[in-house]
């Protein structure tokens, strides 16, 4: 028997996937790069949820991501490599829209009867 879902949460979901110049860039930036395709990057890419109220269709998610693009890119970098002397150091919103394919998704369904929890990025 199907069982439907009951609760939407009242956030939307960003979802940023990696193009082929952040591979390229991570490919190429320091001594070690990991061994991963650019397949595999983007089967577990990064997802943040935002306010419903802030981006309710796509073409204000996009503008909204837009206007954050370097909080967003800075995240990225780091999450790969720490060392900044390794990140493109000439960054803008043009670079940023080579690098990443904006998903949203704008109904966010809570599956869990466990209560959400907030934990601070390490």
């Amino acid at each position: 028997m199907y069982e439907q879902p009951h609760f939407t949460i009242n956030r939307s979901l960003i979802v940023l996937l990696p193009k082929q110049a952040a591979y390229d860039w991570l490919m190429g930036a320091g001594t070690n790069p990991p061994k991963l395709t650019l397949a595999e990057i983007r089967k577990d890419p990064n997802g943040f949820l935002v306010s419903q109220s802030k981006v309710e269709n796509l073409d204000v998610a996009e503008s909204w991501v837009h206007q954050r693009w370097d909080l967003f890119f800075t995240h990225f970098l780091n999450s790969w490599h720490t060392d900044e002397q390794h990140w493109p150091q000439k960054r803008s919103l043009a670079m940023f829209k080579e690098f990443f394919e904006i998903q949203s998704h704008f109904k966010v369904w809570d599956l869990s009867d466990e209560p959400i929890e907030r934990a601070e990025a390490a």
